[in-house]
């Protein structure tokens, strides 16, 4: 087993993995930007090491930086954690050329299945059913918008690097076609470090369903079954649940052989999502795989019962899968809900700022994972995720029930978050009787019925906050009254005598 891990990674994500890491016994090193000096992965690794500006270029997208600190602190394994250059097949060479271990697949897996068009095209051999597009990288937008008006729109244009939506944009016409793929390409350069996209057709209202593969380097991939994932907005997760309320047992048989089919041709190592989009007829189509740990890894960990950051770490160590697919039976059902600082008031623009209080969530079935304390700043430089509140029940309806509980638990000020969105989500009779797509959301939130009641939410937690920083206020002026009077002169106090000469005459009175 290793003996140290660098974590090249930040936020929630980088404790859940030194936090593993101790478990396991192995010593954690941090690195950070000039803004995360006093994150909560810092305070909780064993080690931490500066890497640079808050420009994530200059700092957790360096690997040479990375390098650095990876041989200055002894390490023998990296573990990318997700984001940044976790699908970066560049940071497994770097890792191997250097002597250490990579946690995560190896750099040809990754370029086979990491890339979107490589493994479209590999997902076409592998006798997978995938969405129709181009199976290669757009080297010329002229041509792709041609491309785009024989399929008929609408049409995505996704980043070939890309994932956790960035990089993506939905194209309705050729009027939108040329700034479609301009901001695309840069946002895609910005997060990735890659402008190249590509092109698939786009489905109306489909199910965003992925299924979890586990792969040993002994030959051993299996599945730990499907989640589902369609409420997004503007393509970025927000609720994910698992197992589906749509997915039977035969389609989930199908989509797991698919999956592991899939990984199988790729030579797949380590952790990994297949990613599936679903119609109303239950036909499921390849839509791309995520080389590296989701962000809702938790929901099928709960089901499952099993770590699944200590299984990367052991299979990357070479230890065997200690399980068959066959042997894994999933019980009652979890749901998690992204909790970002974000403002859904004002176009859920990000909320940084000083976190002044927080209450946190616990109970039956509660689990929290996040990055964040009372007194911390959350910087504007990074995605806004807080925490990652994950609920298990039985049922779905005792799943989705304590989840509401939890929600009207948590409160956090300083800062605005979206948890009033979720309580309002976990009530609409749609989401409750799981008829979701991947644009139910957006829908949702263009009614003006819900816009007003999310209005009304948040202008509750406002009133909430302004009356705490009001009643602060009035504390903190009598705290300073107080003091005042205390260092005031003598002859500014009440004569002692005559308080005693009022007193003894109130006594007389009858």
């Amino acid at each position: 087993m290793f003996k140290k891990i660098l974590i090249a990674n930040r936020g929630e994500i980088a404790v859940r993995i030194l936090r593993a890491s101790r478990e396991l016994g192995i010593r954690s090193v941090a690195v950070f930007s000039d803004v995360d000096r006093k994150s909560l992965h810092v305070r909780l690794a064993d080690e931490a090491y500066p890497i640079g500006p808050a420009p994530s270029r200059e700092s957790y997208l360096s690997i040479n930086k990375l390098m650095d600190v990876a041989r200055l602190a002894g390490c023998d394994a990296v573990h990318p954690g997700y984001g940044f250059l976790a699908e970066n097949p560049a940071l497994p060479r770097a890792c191997t050329d250097r002597g250490l271990t990579f946690i995560g697949p190896p750099a040809e897996a990754m370029e086979a299945l990491g890339s979107k068009t490589a493994a479209r095209q590999l997902a076409r051999r592998a006798e997978v059913p995938t969405v129709p597009g181009i199976n290669d990288a757009i080297e010329n937008p002229f041509e792709a918008q041609a491309l785009a008006q024989r399929m008929g729109y609408p049409v995505l244009l996704k980043a070939v690097a890309g994932g956790g939506g960035k990089g993506m944009r939905l194209v309705s016409s050729d009027a939108e076609f040329d700034s479609a793929f301009r901001d695309a390409s840069s946002e895609a350069m910005n997060a990735f470090g890659n402008d190249r996209l590509y092109l698939e057709k786009y489905l109306e209202r489909p199910h965003h369903v992925e299924i979890q593969i586990f792969a040993d380097v002994h030959g051993r991939v299996v599945s730990l079954g499907e989640r589902e994932c369609s409420v997004q907005r503007r393509h970025q997760k927000v609720i994910e649940e698992a197992p589906s309320p749509i997915v039977t047992p035969e389609l989930r048989k199908k989509m797991g052989d698919a999956a592991v089919r899939l990984a199988r041709a790729g030579r797949y190592v380590n952790a990994g999502t297949v990613e599936f989009l679903v119609d109303a007829n239950l036909n499921f189509y390849f839509l791309e795989v995520n080389t590296r740990l989701q962000v809702e890894h938790p929901v099928t960990e709960q089901v499952t019962g099993l770590d699944m950051v200590k299984l990367q770490i052991a299979i990357a160590a070479g230890h065997r899968l200690p399980f068959a697919w066959e042997s894994i039976t999933p019980r009652g059902h979890a749901m998690e809900v992204r909790l970002y600082a974000e403002d859904p008031e004002n176009s859920f623009f990000p909320s940084p700022g000083k976190i002044l209080s927080r209450h946190v969530p616990s109970g039956p079935g509660i689990r929290l994972d996040e990055g964040v304390y009372d007194g911390w700043t959350v910087p504007n430089d990074y995605d806004p995720l807080l925490s990652k509140l994950i609920a298990w029940g039985n049922s779905r309806e005792e799943t989705i029930a304590r989840l509401r509980r939890a929600l009207d638990e948590y409160t956090i000020t300083g800062i605005k978050t979206n948890v009033g969105l979720f309580r309002r989500i976990l009530v609409e009779p749609d989401f409750l009787r799981g008829e979701i797509h991947t644009k139910w959301l957006d829908e949702l939130l263009r009614r003006p019925h819900f816009a007003s009641a999310a209005v009304d939410e948040n202008s509750l937690e406002s009133s909430a906050s302004d009356a705490a920083t009001i009643a602060a206020a009035i504390w903190q002026a009598n705290q300073w009254s107080q003091r005042s009077g205390r260092n005031s002169s003598a002859a500014d106090q009440p004569s002692r005598w005559k308080q005693e000469g009022r007193r003894e005459q109130l006594d007389r009175l009858p």
